[in-house]
């Protein structure tokens, strides 16, 4: 089955408990939210996926869309993935492509720590048809606050629960308008599956800028998820102080 991939490339990994990492990225087209501060545009389909040639050059070879699962794990292969922790797909929200990744996935071989899956969490029953597959999950937490969207709550819970049976760790996007309810709620349901599982708060970016909020308010919200949770940190998106994809 051929989807539109929008790129591949190799990089560090900017978020998460993950950030500093060298990846292989897999960006697949399409999500099924819009979210406020999403930095990626949907409004045409790529007619062809960007492959970055040498990493951090943005030199790109560009491949006809839609791609094949093969062609795919072969344009990844160029990556040298011996190098690399892990292959991240991502997106927008890969979830959306099980039947291809079900393809893809045992064809990319050769990482230091197998699949790496980025995912906004509302798609428990497609994360349940290829779980399996996967080795680690960065699994977002939507907030209405950051996101302009109504919450997802109850398909956060069963998706965190299928989730917690590989290494998973949530992420938050937090703005000036974050409230210590939503914090708390986040906290609660997270700690409902287990409480060593890490939470990390990243301060929203906008405009490829990392916006700078009061120290104070983002350690009043560590603070306050901090007792329901053992592993909570304050992680901005590194990518974009550095400068990179």
């Amino acid at each position: 089955m051929p989807i539109n991939v929008t790129e591949i490339f190799s990089s560090v990994q900017g978020e998460g408990l993950l950030a500093g990492c060298r990846q292989v990225f897999i960006r697949l087209y399409g999500c099924n939210l819009n979210c406020s501060f999403c930095d990626t545009v949907y409004h045409q389909k790529p007619l062809y996926c960007r492959l970055e040639e040498t990493p951090g050059h943005r030199n790109y070879k560009l491949l006809p869309n839609p791609l094949r699962p093969e062609n795919t794990a072969a344009a990844a292969a160029t990556l040298n993935l011996p190098m690399h922790h892990s292959v991240s797909l991502t997106g927008g929200e890969p979830l959306l492509h099980t039947s291809f990744l079900k393809e893809l996935i045992p064809l990319l071989k050769g990482t230091r720590r197998g699949i790496y899956l980025e995912t906004n969490g509302t798609l428990p029953d497609r994360l349940l048809k290829i779980i399996d597959l996967i080795d680690t999950v960065s699994m977002d937490f939507k907030l209405p606050s950051t996101t302009g969207l109504s919450p997802f709550w109850e398909q956060h819970r069963e998706f965190l629960k299928i989730a917690s049976s590989k290494k998973v760790f949530v992420k938050i996007v937090v703005g000036e308008k974050t409230t210590c309810d939503e914090i708390e709620k986040t906290a609660a349901l997270i700690s409902e599956i287990r409480t060593d599982l890490p939470l990390i708060i990243q301060p929203v970016s906008i405009k490829e800028k990392v916006s700078s909020m009061p120290p104070a308010y983002l350690l009043s919200l560590q603070a306050r998820a901090l007792k329901k949770l053992f592993d909570v940190r304050i992680i901005p998106q590194t990518h974009k102080i550095l400068k990179q994809l």
